[in-house]
């Protein structure tokens, strides 16, 4: 066995290992070649999107499809390469066209590669010893496995897709196409009565949590960035922790306790964070990382403006709400801040209320922030 064969041998189960790690294994980051390969792309796609302006997130709304193309193509050449190298030195011995001279050029390995990976004897070119005819056996083995694989990895990728768009359209529908996480709260808990809201916000925790599994199974997933902003994961997990945080600090504790201490507001915010956890861990942050740091005085324009929403809608809230307020959203808001323009998103996108802020300036007993 020569050191090119034994080279191909080594670079086709580095990338056997790749794709198993990526498709088996399926927890995000665990890859040794496609992350790479795939953040290399996705920084490519965005410096050309910032060649159109205005459409650039249409744009980088082509980059999770494209990105999927590009590593099934970047698998099947690195095979078909490693495979290649362990052909080149038999072409004319073991393998030999069925007539005529045989070349021994790369390239005719490379089609010999492809051609053994694909269907076995596929091509003029054929085995002619046992070992060869073992090494198109298992080219061949390599080739279904690797295709069944990764149809499979495909489908569930797109399913899991669908399902966060159906949460994000879902919150989105909630909150009445605003945004706005007061707007959702003054929904659920129609003329004060907070009987169904619990209910509601379970039934959001358990489709929450399938989504944030998805992600870390399928990190492909994070790639796909649609044009609308409602779709974003980072605008859905803002809307969410938004709405606990204003549940559990600004909701009165006498007449909501049992909505604010259940166990859907607290899985609700912890699946949110570890969303957004898993995001801002694997997914390249190439812009953004600076605006780590919440604005000065926004978040209690903030919460004036959804204490009104709330009071509108009959809901008493807390008279201490601002302060707990403010606490609670500093905590989690410089992770949503600094995750949002990783898919090419603004603040003003994933905060809805940012509109329709409460006038005046920022409210005295505001906390310094850390």
């Amino acid at each position: 066995m020569t050191l090119e064969q034994v080279f191909g041998a080594a670079l086709m189960l580095v990338f056997l290992a790749d794709v198993f790690l990526t498709v088996l294994y399926a927890r995000a980051g665990t890859g040794l070649l496609a992350p790479y390969w795939n953040r290399a792309i996705w920084a490519l796609l965005r410096s050309i999107a910032k060649l159109f302006g205005r459409r650039r997130g249409l744009v980088l709304s082509f980059a999770g499809p494209l990105i999927v193309v590009l590593l099934i193509v970047f698998w099947a050449l690195g095979l078909t390469l490693g495979a290649a190298l362990v052909i080149h030195p038999e072409l004319g011995t073991a393998i030999r066209p069925q007539n005529g001279p045989t070349p021994t050029d790369l390239v005719t390995a490379l089609l010999v590669a492809g051609g053994s990976l694909s269907i076995v004897g596929g091509g003029e070119y054929s085995p002619h010893t046992t070992g060869a005819r073992l090494l198109y056996l298992a080219n061949s083995l390599i080739g279904a496995s690797v295709l069944s694989l990764v149809l499979s990895y495909l489908v569930q990728v797109y399913s899991a897709l669908r399902e966060r768009n159906t949460l994000a359209l879902t919150i989105d529908l909630m909150t009445d196409a605003t945004g706005d996480a007061a707007e959702m709260l003054a929904r659920l808990m129609p003329g004060g009565n907070s009987d169904n809201a619990a209910s509601e916000l379970g039934n959001l925790a358990r489709s929450l949590a399938s989504t944030k599994e998805a992600h870390h199974f399928y990190p492909l997933l994070f790639y796909f960035r649609f044009a609308e902003p409602l779709y974003s994961v980072s605008r859905l997990s803002f809307v969410l922790l938004d709405l606990t945080t204003l549940i559990r600090s600004a909701l009165d504790q006498r007449r909501y306790g049992a909505l604010v201490s259940s166990t859907a507001v607290a899985s609700l915010r912890n699946g949110a964070l570890l969303l957004l956890k898993t995001l801002d861990r694997s997914f390249p942050s190439t812009g953004g990382r600076a605006n780590n740091t919440s604005e000065s005085g926004q978040e209690g324009q903030s919460y004036l403006a959804a204490a009104d929403t709330l009071a509108r809608a009959g809901i008493e809230t807390h008279a201490d709400g601002l302060a707990r307020y403010v606490a609670e959203r500093r905590q989690w808001e410089p992770l949503a801040r600094r995750v949002a323009p990783t898919l090419g998103y603004t603040v003003d996108d994933i905060d809805g209320r940012r509109h329709d802020r409460h006038p005046g300036p920022a409210p005295d007993d505001v906390p310094a922030g850390d």
